[in-house]
């Protein structure tokens, strides 16, 4: 039995915020209580290294973008890394992938399922959309089908996030982007349709198809990727190869930070890096984050790490007089109902704190469990913010 798992990457231009943390942490607590359960897990996972946010950055600061881009996906490793993520087994950069794109574009141009728009401001070909009406008509796909939204809510979200409503010659105000002819001033590269470089949503989609089976066991990422991203994916997906694209979908919720979402746009982030640069021992941060359901929408406030650091505290110290131990323990069970119920972090940490606080003794097999499915581990001791 296997789980096939694709989570939507990052766009790298800036350093990871609590915001992803969450997100990722999410999935690697399915990818833990897949492995527990026995489950041969295949997690694959994209880097959006080529796109308008990361360009805008790179000639707002003066960098190449092909560096920031590079400085950025190390530093989100590097996070991951601190937070005992359990990395994926196939890490994607979008422009490793350019001619399998190129190809998959020219097999839905070839089908119908995509078309060409006039493109004056490019000197070598015109752009290539997908056309969503040709889909729904041809396929089991069709808007709404993830999403669930009505058509004004699907236009709102395509205008906030990437889409271009208003471009003339489209035959649909919310088909995608599949393929951006080259513009002087952008990167691009040679494909099967011409030079250029990728839409955004078909990225994923390939590199879904490539490195897992059909359909994907679960797609996970942000709510705010729910649509366009998600359902436009599964879109190009299903067109591709005529078979449902994802099984399952599952969305992190958002984090605020004063009062508002945080995001890269607003600029108003914590950081894991600057987090762990003060000094903040990592499982702290990770503690902090399953404290909040992964689908909720939360708020983080400056004293929760310090909260964290106390509970993480308490647990070492109570970890510190464990015995040994066999066989599934009480809390072990606990920990293996909680998530079972939509992986329900907040009451297996409330199961392992209720442990602590007994006043008995844990068992090597209960240290495991924490380590294994909460990504823990409680065998060293705690390092707090200086």
């Amino acid at each position: 039995m296997g789980g096939q798992l694709y989570v939507c990457g990052i766009t790298p231009y800036d350093a990871t915020h609590l915001g992803h943390a969450a997100t990722y942490l999410a999935f690697d607590t399915l990818g833990r209580v897949w492995r527990d359960a026995g489950v041969e897990v295949v997690y694959a996972q994209n880097t959006t290294d080529v796109d308008d946010p990361l360009l805008e950055r790179a000639r707002d600061t003066g960098v190449d973008w092909r560096e920031l881009a590079a400085s950025q996906t190390d530093l989100f490793r590097s996070d991951m890394q601190h937070l005992r993520v359990i990395p994926p087994d196939h890490f994607v950069a979008v422009t490793d992938v350019i001619a399998p794109i190129g190809d998959a574009v020219a097999t839905l141009l070839d089908t119908g399922f995509a078309y060409r728009v006039e493109t004056p401001d490019s000197d070598v070909g015109d752009d290539v959309y997908f056309d969503v009406e040709a889909a729904a008509g041809s396929t089991s796909w069709h808007l709404g089908i993830e999403s669930r939204l009505d058509a004004a809510s699907m236009l709102g979200f395509f205008t906030e996030r990437g889409g271009d409503p208003e471009r003339i010659g489209k035959r649909s105000e919310l088909d995608p982007l599949l393929w951006r002819s080259a513009r002087s001033d952008e990167p691009s590269w040679p494909s099967a349709v011409g030079e250029g470089r990728p839409g955004w949503h078909i990225e994923c989609t390939v590199i879904a198809l490539q490195h897992l089976g059909r359909p994907v066991s679960v797609n996970g990422g942000g709510s705010d990727l729910i649509f366009p991203h998600h359902e436009m994916s599964a879109g190009h997906g299903t067109a591709l190869t005529g078979e449902t694209f994802a099984s399952h979908y599952a969305h992190g919720g958002m984090v605020a930070y004063r009062g508002e979402k945080m995001s890269k746009s607003l600029g108003n982030l914590v950081k894991v890096s600057e987090l762990v640069a003060e000094e903040v021992d990592p499982r702290a941060i990770r503690l902090a984050l399953l404290t909040h359901h992964y689908r909720s929408d939360w708020e983080w406030f400056d004293d929760d790490v310090f909260a964290a650091i106390a509970r993480l505290t308490h647990w070492v110290e109570w970890a510190g007089v464990a015995v040994d131990g066999s066989g599934e323990t009480a809390l072990l069970a606990e920990l293996r109902a909680a998530l079972a119920d939509d992986l329900d972090t907040p009451e297996a940490v409330a199961a392992v704190e209720r442990a602590a606080r007994s006043g008995g003794a844990p068992t090597s097999v209960d240290l495991d469990a924490v380590d294994a499915l909460l990504g823990i581990d409680l065998r060293r001791s705690t390092s707090a913010r200086s």
